[in-house]
Formats: structure tokens, C-alpha cells, sequence
């Protein structure tokens, strides 16, 4: 169900903050407490998985597009060279990038890939710390090769050329 209300198609390629890139693949009304509610219907290739947010509630949630090739490349810039080591405490350091991830720009996204590649030269990260790198990684490649249209095996070659520039 196409709508002209709408600010993402069918069809379109999404960023949905902690997931990673999803297309949207349908545009549905469904009644929820007696209300008809638009939601869009994003399949997240990354985690397999289908979600459907309210069209309304998009942009709060951070449903945001693709970012252009210009700000991709920005993105992979801003990961070679110099860094700030971040705090030993590994929870403080994990609630502040938590919050990075969740602020969903590429940018903050390509900061947490960066301080915990270098912060796990240093030691071995804790459980989750080392799965939010992963995730953070798997979101950044995703979306770079999207913006690119390159592969993410080429993409991911590139990030951690860049990582290891120092």
C-alpha cells in the first residue's frame, strides 16, 4: 500500500538504530485500541528479521535513510588516524557507546567501531562489550556498502585497513 504521506517507499533501503540496514517491503494500515495505524514493514536482512514500526513513530525511533556516498566515505575517514582512548571502566565505556549506537548517525556508529577495535589491541573486551563491537562493525560495513554499492567483503577490507592507520 503505497502512500503519499509517507517518507520511505517500498522498496527503500532504511537504517534502523542497533539493527542495521532494512528494506522497507510493505506500507500497511492495521487497527490497533480502535485506531487505524500506518506501519512500515522492514525486513532487516542482517538479523533476518521482519519488524513493523508506525509510519508516525519513525523518525522518533530514528528510522533514518542510507547515508550518501560523500558521508560514507567521511565515515571511513574518520576511523584511520588519531583517536581518544576512552575510560577503563568497561561499564561506563559500554553505557557511552551504547548511547552512541542508539544515536544512530554514521558517525557515532564509526566512533564506537573505532574505540573498541583500538580499546581490544589493548585487552581482551568483556562479553558484551565485544558483542556490541560486533554489532556496531556489522552495522557500519552494512550501511557503507549500501551507500557505495560496493560489497561488504570489499568494505570490510577497507574498514579495518583504515582501523590499523594510525
Amino acid at each position: 500500500m503505497e502512500n503519499s504521506n509517507t517518507r520511505y517507499q517500498i522498496g527503500e533501503h532504511v537504517v534502523y538504530p542497533l539493527q542495521g540496514v532494512g528494506i522497507i517491503q510493505d506500507i500497511t494500515k492495521r487497527t490497533f485500541k480502535g485506531k487505524d495505524i500506518l506501519y512500515y514493514v522492514i525486513f532487516l536482512d542482517i538479523s533476518d528479521m521482519t519488524v513493523m514500526v508506525p509510519v508516525d513513530n519513525a523518525e522518533n525511533i530514528g528510522i533514518r535513510p542510507i547515508v550518501s556516498t560523500e558521508e560514507a566515505h567521511q565515515a571511513l575517514d574518520s576511523i584511520s588516524g588519531s583517536y581518544e582512548p576512552v575510560t577503563v571502566d568497561w561499564k561506563v565505556r559500554y553505557s557511552m557507546n551504547l548511547e552512541l549506537l542508539k544515536e544512530g548517525t554514521i558517525v557515532s556508529i564509526a566512533s564506537v567501531v573505532q574505540t573498541l577495535y583500538h580499546r581490544s589491541k589493548i585487552k581482551e573486551l568483556p562479553v558484551q562489550e565485544r558483542k556490541l563491537y560486533d554489532s556496531a562493525l556489522r552495522i557500519l560495513i552494512d550501511e557503507i556498502s549500501f551507500a557505495v554499492d560496493k560489497p561488504k567483503k570489499e568494505i570490510e577490507g577497507l574498514v579495518f585497513s583504515r582501523l590499523e592507520t594510525e
